[in-house]
């Protein structure tokens, strides 16, 4: 699809306090994943900075507690920390049960998560199954199994998947895979069909000449089949009070970058938090939006 202005939705990368398009209160629960550092941190703190009730969660308990802990330290008594793996069924259903339990719904999901076991210049796909499972069963899992509990406001509830460029359906050189990707009634059936093949070709030592994309192939498709999903959702709640978006941050300075980049995880959280709390009748669904200025954005 043709790239747009997120101007076109008033965005702005800066939100305040005091801001007039404020439609938040400190009622208003917002979940991050994968948030003991990087960009998940830095967009739990943003968030508990503009006065948001924030669930800091992370797979590992200790860095996790020492980064909300940190933050308490600094003012932020408003983030509350949850251990969460999103690999897993049943740290997903226990973390779900808590949620219900101590807030009674959430507000906002943000699925930050995410893992790469390749360096810069690599493409081994060792660990795909591992990176397919963290990247999207996992978010896909945990998202299906948050929906009961989104508080559907008029504020809109809202999702934002940290999402990859690498995932665009243009990197995908095989042309069945990128047809059935591209259907307008694309079924989540279809979408694990696509994951379920790609493991397949790694099983079998076939994934480089199967057409899959070039550049961090497993993690690719990962973020391809994630970016698939979020469409597909959008869908299912159009016209409803539940938007569903993905955010690329791009080239940022996080440990899975091995610390290079072109911008701070701080820039692209902030970029991220401003997405994720667009006022209602700025906010759209089933887009996809990529970097910084200027903030561009397509659909799904």
């Amino acid at each position: 699809m043709e790239s747009k202005l997120v101007d076109q939705f008033h965005f702005s990368s800066t939100v305040s306090l005091h801001s007039s398009n404020r439609w938040w209160s400190g009622d208003t629960v917002a979940v991050v994943t994968g948030a003991n550092k990087g960009i998940g941190l830095a967009v739990v703190k943003r968030f508990a900075e503009l006065g948001l009730t924030v669930v800091l969660t992370a797979r590992d308990e200790e860095r996790g507690k020492k980064a909300t802990e940190k933050l308490r330290e600094e003012g932020l008594g408003n983030v509350r920390f949850f251990a969460l793996d999103v690999s897993k069924a049943a740290s997903i259903k226990t973390f779900v049960s808590w949620v219900e339990t101590t807030f009674g719904g959430l507000d906002i999901l943000v699925n930050n998560a995410g893992v790469s076991f390749n360096d810069i210049h690599e493409n081994s796909v060792e660990f795909a199954e591992t990176v397919i499972k963290t990247n999207f069963h996992g978010p896909k899992l945990l998202t299906e199994s948050l929906l009961p509990l989104f508080r559907l406001s008029p504020s809109i509830s809202r999702i934002l998947n940290i999402s990859s460029r690498l995932g665009s359906i243009n990197k995908v050189r095989n042309h069945n895979i990128k047809e059935t990707l591209q259907k307008e009634r694309l079924s989540e059936e279809e979408i694990e069909g696509v994951v379920k093949m790609f493991l397949g070709d790694v099983k079998e030592g076939r994934w480089e000449r199967e057409g899959w994309p070039q550049i961090w192939t497993d993690y690719s498709v990962s973020k391809l089949a994630l970016n698939a999903y979020s469409r597909v959702l959008a869908k299912r709640f159009e016209g409803g009070r539940l938007s569903v978006n993905c955010f690329c941050p791009g080239y940022t300075q996080t440990s899975m970058t091995r610390g290079q980049g072109t911008h701070t995880p701080d820039a692209a959280g902030e970029v991220a938090v401003s997405l994720a709390l667009l006022p209602p009748h700025d906010l759209p669904t089933g887009h996809f939006f990529l970097g910084f200025g200027p903030y561009n954005q397509s659909r799904l």
